[in-house]
């Protein structure tokens, strides 16, 4: 299934607190978002569905997919569009067999090993990084850079999305990569204007 990967916002239920979840996603899609992935390590699967459920109804008809982070019984109970696994999660081929061919399938890169190894005709893209350290997941693997985000995406045969500590001020650098749109969490989730926050990633972005 085709997928705008440009500006795919991932969610954080901590750092939208205070704006709401429903209320930070439902601005940024407006300023921009293309994606939408709903990620809550601490949440039970009974509060996504219902989260999962109520996103699935913000984004009716804005042409903007959800997907989860690595809970497939998730995905499948709010009727979401996707499933994004990592290296360790659920696997991409029992993603794929219980969602179908529709469904959006995404993986986790971290090395050229990876790569090689991924289950490529069975996903839709993969997510390349993390290009920097991020406070948002202290068990990320290495920081790649730039350089390593950029050797990635040469070898990739997929659409990419490069993940890991990006900020609007990165946006041209990760074009200049090669890869088709970055990852977000903190440089939307929390701030005070979510809608001003995504519109500041396509305004740094050449024409």
């Amino acid at each position: 299934m085709p997928i705008d990967l440009s500006l795919y916002l991932v969610t954080d239920a901590e750092l939208c607190r205070d704006a709401g979840l429903e209320q930070t996603v439902e601005a940024a899609v407006k300023g921009g978002v293309t994606v939408v992935q709903l990620r809550d390590k601490h949440a039970s699967d009974k509060q996504m569905i219902d989260q999962g459920k109520r996103l699935k109804a913000i984004l009716a008809g804005t042409g903007v997919p959800l997907i989860i982070n690595d809970r497939l019984q998730v995905a499948l109970a709010c009727q979401a569009d996707g499933l994004h696994v990592g290296q360790s999660d659920t696997a991409a081929q029992e993603a794929r067999r219980a969602m179908g061919q529709q469904a959006i399938i995404g993986l986790s890169i971290n090395t050229l090993e990876q790569l090689q190894a991924a289950p490529i005709t069975l996903l839709d893209y993969v997510g390349l990084g993390p290009v920097f350290a991020t406070v948002s997941k202290q068990d990320h693997a290495q920081p790649i850079g730039f350089g390593g985000l950029a050797a990635l995406v040469k070898s990739c045969p997929l659409p990419s999305v490069a993940i890991g500590g990006l900020k609007a001020e990165h946006a041209i650098s990760v074009q200049r990569a090669g890869a088709n749109g970055l990852a977000v969490i903190s440089a939307i989730c929390g701030q005070p204007d979510p809608f001003q926050a995504a519109r500041a990633f396509l305004t740094t972005q050449p024409s």
